[in-house]
């Protein structure tokens, strides 16, 4: 079992599709991880402890992931309610923020 940034990334998968189950990182930011770390795209189970590592180096000094970035993304959506603009109503009703259609 491999845990990179306090999540169990699956084993059977490819590690670029793999780094996806972290909360603020998408394909392309994996890819980005994978080329930073000087790692190719294989299987998790097939990492050694030094790639694993290798990995976490650059997430934790480059990336901001899980719970930092699901703090600062609720400290922002807060403030938007405080000062009662438009999305912070929106978000308080439980509304599309963005112009989506409430009606079919």
């Amino acid at each position: 079992m491999s845990r990179i940034a306090g999540v169990t990334i699956p084993i059977e998968k490819k590690v670029e599709v793999a780094l996806t189950y972290i909360f603020g990182i998408g394909f392309t930011k994996s890819k980005e991880i994978l080329k930073k770390a000087n790692i190719e795209n294989k299987r998790v189970k097939d990492l050694s402890e030094e790639e694993e590592s290798q990995i976490r180096k650059v997430l934790e000094n480059e990336y901001k992931v899980e719970g930092d970035l699901r703090r600062e993304v609720a400290g922002d959506i807060k403030r938007l309610k405080e000062i009662n603009c438009y999305r912070g109503d929106r978000h308080k009703k439980g509304m599309p923020i963005r112009g989506q259609s409430t009606r079919k």
